[in-house]
């Protein structure tokens, strides 16, 4: 499975990279901030939404420490889809937040 740092990952969207962006985490965690222009998919709807993602496309998986979102890596996988973890998660983002 491919991991970035969050550091790699604030990195392409300062140099105005095109990334896309899915925030994994519940509700009251991304009330909290998320990164700018990340969607929000929590881990128990990934199943019923991956399909709205475009396989053309790679996304980047992010959640609270990195484990979930790792989950949600192997699952789009297994279905074909182009993926990276952030490893650490949103614990170690000390980029933007909304």
């Amino acid at each position: 499975m491919k991991e970035i740092t969050a550091i790699e990952l604030e990195q392409k969207i300062i140099n105005g990279e095109n990334v896309n962006i899915i925030d994994v985490r519940e509700n009251e965690e991304v009330a909290l901030g998320k990164i700018p222009s990340a969607r929000h998919i929590p881990l128990g709807q990934i199943p019923e939404k991956y399909t709205e993602l475009n396989k053309e496309e790679h996304y980047y998986m992010v959640c609270r420490s990195g484990g979930r979102s790792n989950n949600a890596c192997a699952f789009l996988e297994e279905e074909g889809y182009d993926v990276t973890n952030m490893a650490g998660g949103m614990m170690s983002w000390e980029g933007e937040i909304e």
